[in-house]
């Protein structure tokens, strides 16, 4: 038997670490300015466990949002949705292709909008343990694209406080490399 390395939970940990907290706000205002776009999705699919961001995402888009309990690398999606969010989700994914054409599948039937953040490429020493996948931007544009999405806006940001980063040389090399990638992806 292999000792699982890898998160596969959300745990209170997780939730109470500030960083966290930084990127769902800047990812919802991220999200926030896509609202006035179009009409309101009639329902919501947000990848992986519920989380307070989910609770987040209803409030803000004003449907509710269905979480799924499936293997993500391999099993099929089900269901009709307006709006798929991925918030940190496709780089600890064995399959992350497999992934993004079931969303699209998905999409295409209700013209809807998928949502995706993942960290950008750090070196190996600064990547976290518990990933597959940290890609860089051009690989994430031709993951999307491979999957037939096109980019219909993106952003990067921090998340952490900037004090930290001068708390060593790690931080420090963090400031540089760490960053969040975000996409509003659209079925091409």
């Amino acid at each position: 038997m292999t000792t699982q390395r890898f998160r596969t939970l959300i745990d209170r940990a997780y939730l109470e670490e500030e960083a966290h907290r930084i990127r769902w706000r800047k990812t919802l205002d991220f999200v926030a300015d896509s609202v006035g776009s179009g009409a309101a999705p009639h329902k919501g699919l947000d990848l992986g466990d519920r989380t307070a961001l989910t609770d987040s995402l209803e409030r803000l888009l004003g449907c509710p949002f269905e979480n799924t309990a499936i293997d993500l690398d391999t099993q099929r999606l089900t269901g009709s949705f307006g709006v798929v969010t991925a918030f940190e989700v496709l780089e600890h994914l064995y399959n992350p292709l497999h992934l993004m054409l079931e969303v699209n599948r998905l999409l295409k039937e209700c013209d809807g909008r998928l949502f995706v953040s993942m960290p950008l490429w750090k070196p190996a020493f600064l990547a976290s343990p518990d990933h597959f996948h940290e890609m860089t931007r051009p690989e994430a544009l031709a993951l999307f694209d491979r999957a037939g999405f096109r980019v219909e806006r993106s952003a990067q940001f921090r998340i952490r406080r900037p004090l930290f980063y001068l708390t060593g040389l790690k931080p420090l090399l963090r400031g540089w490399y760490e960053k969040v990638q975000i996409y509003e992806l659209l079925v091409m």
